[in-house]
């Protein structure tokens, strides 16, 4: 694993940040927490990238609040293009 930051997917919406980052802070130092509200998933950045593997190992497909969990490295974030802005033009 090259980064050091997870995403976790599949969680109950009602799960909060303090829940997830005392989950994820049985597997090793946890630098940040985010749940993203009402879609089911977050990220969790740990100190390392070998506790995030070690994390991801551990967690993976585990039952956290009902669900099994669903983790693995974050992707970097990638702007969208935006073609409703350009492709929706219609020539007649």
């Amino acid at each position: 694993m090259q980064g050091s930051k997870l995403y976790v997917g599949n969680l109950n919406y009602s799960v909060t940040e303090a829940q997830l980052e005392e989950l994820f802070n049985e597997q090793g130092t946890v630098k940040s927490v985010k749940v993203i509200e009402g879609k089911g998933f977050g990220f969790v950045e740990l100190s390392s990238p070998e506790e995030a593997e070690k994390a991801k190992d551990a967690l993976n497909d585990s039952e956290f609040n009902g669900r099994p969990l669903k983790i693995d490295e974050a992707r970097p974030f990638k702007p969208r293009n935006d073609f409703s802005r350009n492709n929706n033009r219609r020539s007649y």
